[in-house]
């Protein structure tokens, strides 16, 4: 006995879930109402409104086209099938499996046949609407003058024509084969298509729909399998980056004859349709199974085993060549100044006078380790900090260049411990105070840092400007501010100084963010930030503005969707306001025959503070130079390199977004240098590409890499960061802001050898003219050192250093007790007609509050070294006596009566006879101890310090 077959029963939904489920839709609804109308007061506030209206438009334009299309291909393809179905088969039976299905769908026809076309289209909608900026650029691409050696095409193409192409074939394609799957559904569950045994029917509406969505689909991957041709000349499955011998031989014309063959069988799929006999089609799908297999697979396996692999070097030298040419000019290295340095490695005396400027200029003091000596001599409050990597920069003073390194003292909200509460991190503490700047070059009697602007408020030489830092690296998410000119300043300002009792207030009176003058933005922040105290505070009012987004980087990336960013934001003083500059890059991985490179792993070093990922490029331009301002956020966009296509193409999308270099002032043009991230990338890729001989190049004779930084035992990021100098290199007639970086040959493990190759050098110096780059920026020189020499390259000359007896021993002395040895940043310079290593020498007490003191430094030249208290010193030391040049790092005693203390800088303080005396007596004595050390005479080393405690309890006692 069988048992009927009933149809499956659909309960309607209860009150409570249908409540529920319009409360979620709701909350969801203003949710992202709130989100999209706070990024729109976000962007107009910013004046970037283009940039967000263009992209929405452009994201909805792409949802509604891509929506409809999946929609309407579904639609069609599930109407007809049921419009086709056969009307005999109402009711199931036990022998007919899909009888249940087949009710069910009866009953909800209508629900799905609207539903499943609605849903899928939206899901499809809003994949493509991640492609917006793929869409666009092709709407608005720029030629490049420029053809691809292959095809013939301007590189445009593959820039932006074939990847919007190559999108819209898969979408279209993916469409098509949702389509056939549920015409193919729709035609069994109804019996249009039916299995019995080894029988297969197939009505005729049934065949005609499938045959045609297959000849269409077939056609798509015909036009999709003809775009894969032009994806050889990016493809880095052969020896390099392009189409290889065997692509442009067996691969390409592969490719061409599986896609007419494709339009061939949709052909025999149409006949099938008309005539109703599938054997032609089937029959041709199988040959181009066949036909791939043999094209795409075997033939270009026995080209490149029987004809490349005996003859590789002179068959691929060809292509070799494009490989060569293309990465050059893809990462801007086809314009590389190469000078051939035969750099001596007799260090003899007077070898420095030459070189006099470049000397005067060495930097001292290390950027990475000096974060400490910041924070203890500047940071001031406990919600005071500073980055732990800081900044190289130069300034003017008295009418010459001088390197600093530069920082801006942010807002640390965690310092302030217990003390933090909605009203204070939001209302209170808004803000950072003022830029702390010191000499590269200089350093005192006790080995800090010689600050050439500083305190709280903010003085020193690089005159007045607007200290407060609303916006920087370290910002609160947000903070809301301003007020009426009547209310009570309610920020703190800065700290009072120690005695004064009390605190300095202010209000701001930029245009920083939006505003808060009414009930829907009030509304719209407490959703986006999940504080109902944006609604209840009465410390908003009318004149409030809440600032958010906050660091450099992520204001610049919204208002410039379209660029990659340097990952290191600098702080720099330009016309009486504190700036941050911010390097932006066009990129692609679609230029023809340019090798790919990761941009992460490429910039990764000692010193990278960034580890998220970036993908894979093979084109850069540094296209925008960006500056923020750190009072009010005002960001502006500036096109650094106008001849750039792809940022032709992005001016083309946001015409009103980019100002013109020409507009650029002459102190910001001052304080512009050569990215970082970009000569990072630029050395990685020239290591093996400063070849430019096909034969040289396949080989890999005289490959070069970046060496490890020798002062870091580090396995990870373990590469040596380029360094910031100002200096003259051979082949340029003057100093000049520059980075430079060396090689090492290319090698593994125990065979390393590490000698220099080459040395990198690239000008930073734009120039100091308004709207006007100076010819020099960005000049790519490279110095090549014979074969035949041998020089030091930075791991020998660190071992030199560490196995030098003396030093040993003095360093030793310097470890001793409570004390560590830091070696700074070792630095390589072309002077003296061959390379000069200078590495300064930290001390640091392992206390809580110690900081690193440059105490020593150590010289290297060919294979001599020194190790003196002063670069001068050990210069002349390494040189016969007399390097014939000064190097201007004379030990500068700290001013006891200079005013460091908060809310001091307006007058001077009054120092009192006994504490002078004593401050004085505290100097001898340190200075006694630090040759009782030198000495190794540990009786003279504890009378001293016996004499410094007495004098720094007799300091104390005088200063009550």
């Amino acid at each position: 006995m069988t048992t009927p077959l009933t149809p499956p029963v659909f309960k309607k939904p209860s009150p409570a879930s249908i409540a529920i489920s319009i409360v979620v839709a709701v909350g969801a609804a203003l949710l992202g109402a709130s989100g999209l109308y706070t990024d729109l007061l976000w962007f107009s506030q910013l004046g970037y409104n283009e940039v967000f209206t263009t992209e929405i438009a452009a994201r909805v334009g792409l949802f509604a086209s891509a929506a409809i299309l999946m929609a309407a291909m579904v639609w069609g393809s599930f109407f007809i099938a049921f419009k086709t179905r056969p009307i005999y088969l109402k009711f199931p039976d036990e022998r007919d499996p899909f009888g249940v299905y087949r009710q069910a769908l009866d009953q909800l026809r209508k629900v799905i046949m609207w539903a499943l076309p609605a849903v899928l289209g939206v899901m499809g909608g809003l994949a493509a609407s991640r492609e917006w900026a793929t869409a666009l650029a092709w709407l608005n691409r720029t030629e490049t003058g420029q053809t691809d050696p292959q095809f013939g095409l301007d590189i445009s193409f593959y820039l932006f024509d074939l990847p919007f192409y190559a999108g819209l074939v898969s979408y279209v394609s993916a469409a098509l084969f949702i389509a056939a799957l549920v015409a193919a559904a729709i035609h069994l569950v109804y019996g249009n298509i039916r299995f019995n045994g080894r029988e297969t029917r197939v009505s005729k509406a049934a065949r005609i729909q499938i045959a045609v969505t297959a000849a269409l689909y077939l056609l798509v991957q015909g036009v999709s399998l003809w775009l894969d041709q032009y994806a050889t000349m990016t493809s880095s499955a052969g020896l390099f980056t392009g189409a290889t011998y065997k692509d442009v031989n067996a691969v390409i014309p592969g490719f061409q004859i599986l896609a007419l063959i494709s339009a061939v069988v949709a052909i025999l799929f149409l006949f099938a349709a008309v005539i109703g006999k599938w054997r032609l089609p089937i029959l041709g799908t199988a040959l181009m199974v066949i036909s791939s297999i043999v094209l795409g697979g075997l033939y270009p396996w026995v080209v490149q085993t029987f004809q490349v692999v005996p003859n590789e070097r002179t068959l691929e030298a060809e292509f070799i060549k494009r490989n060569i040419d293309a990465t050059r000019a893809a990462y801007g290295l086809d314009k590389v100044e190469v000078i051939e340095y035969a750099a001596t490695t007799d260090a003899e005396a007077g070898a420095l006078r030459a070189d006099a400027q470049t000397t005067a200029n060495i930097r001292l003091i290390d950027p990475a380790l000096v974060s400490a000596s910041f924070k203890q001599l500047e940071q001031y409050k406990q919600y005071y900090s500073f980055q732990t990597h800081l900044d190289v920069d130069r300034y003017t003073i008295d009418g010459k260049t001088q390197d600093t390194v530069i920082a801006t003292r942010e807002l640390n909200q965690a310092g302030l411990g217990d003390s933090q509460s909605w009203y204070n991190n939001v209302i209170v503490y808004t803000h950072g105070y003022g830029v702390v700047a010191a000499f590269g070059n200089q350093r005192s009697t006790e080995g800090q840092p010689v600050f050439l602007q500083q305190g709280i408020p903010s003085n020193g030489l690089l005159g007045d400007y607007e200290p407060r830092i609303y916006f920087g690296e370290n910002s609160p998410p947000y903070s809301i501010v301003g007020a009426p000119a009547s209310a009570e300043p309610r920020e703190l300002d800065y700290p009072a100084g120690e005695g004064e009792a009390n605190q300095t207030y202010t209000t701001f009176q930029g245009d920083g963010g939006p505003k808060l003058d009414n009930i829907f933005a009030r509304l719209a922040y407490a959703l986006k930030f999940q504080s109902e105290q944006i609604l209840l505070s009465d410390a908003i009012n009318s004149q409030s503005q809440i600032l958010y987004d906050r660091t450099p980087r992520e204001r610049v990336a919204a208002v410039a969707p379209y660029l990659t960013l340097d990952s290191d934001a600098y702080p720099a003083i330009v016309d009486g306001r504190v700036l941050w500059i911010v390097d932006g890059y066009t990129t692609s991985s679609n230029y023809p025959y340019s090798r790919a490179s990761n941009l992460a792993a490429a910039i990764a070093d000692s010193n990278t503070q960034e580890t998220f990922s970036r993908g894979s490029i093979n084109y850069i331009r540094n296209s925008v130079k960006a500056t923020v301002d750190a009072y009010d956020g005002k960001v502006t966009l500036y096109a650094w390199d106008d001849t750039d296509p792809v940022l032709k193409t992005w001016s083309k999308v946001f015409p009103s977004s980019l100002k013109s270099v020409k507009d650029m002032s002459a102190e910001l043009m001052a304080h512009v240098r050569y990215p970082a991230d970009l000569f990072k990338l630029q050395r990685s890729i020239l290591g093996a590409y400063h070849v430019t001989d096909p034969g040289s190049f396949y080989s890999q004779e005289d490959a070069w890499m970046t060496p490890n930084d020798p002062t870091t035992a580090s396995a990870v990021n373990a590469l040596q960061p380029p360094y910031y100098l100002t200096m003259k290199t051979p082949g340029a007639t003057a100093p000049e802001f520059s980075i430079y970086s060396t090689y090492i040959p290319r090698s593994t493990g125990e065979s390393s050898r590490n000698v220099l190759k080459g040395y990198l050098v690239a000008s930073s110096d734009a120039g100091n003219q308004a709207g006007k780059v100076s010819a020099n920026y960005g000049k790519l020189r490279l110095l090549n050192l014979p074969s035949d020499s041998i020089v030091p390259g930075p791991g020998q000359v660190q071992n030199a250093f560490n196995a030098d007896s003396e030093v040993s021993r003095l360093l030793n002395i310097l470890s001793q007790g409570s004390t560590k040895v830091l070696k700074g940043n070792l630095l390589t310079l072309p002077v003296g007609g061959g390379l000069l290593y200078v590495q300064p020498v930290y001390i640091q007490s392992t206390g809580e509050t110690s900081f690193p003191l440059l105490k020593k430094v150590l010289v290297a030249f060919g294979d001599k070294i020194a190790f003196e208290d002063t670069l001068d010193a050990a210069l002349d030391s390494l040189f016969g006596g007399d390097s014939g040049a000064s190097a201007g790092d004379g030990l500068e005693p700290t001013d006891p009566t200079e005013p460091t203390d908060p809310g001091a800088g307006e007058s001077p303080i009054e120092v009192s006879p006994a504490l002078k005396a004593a401050l004085e007596r505290a100097r001898l004595a340190i200075v006694a101890k630090q040759e009782a050390l030198a000495n190794q005479d540990w009786t003279a080393y504890g009378e001293a310090e016996e004499q410094l405690q007495k004098a720094i309890e007799d300091a104390l006692a005088a200063s009550r």
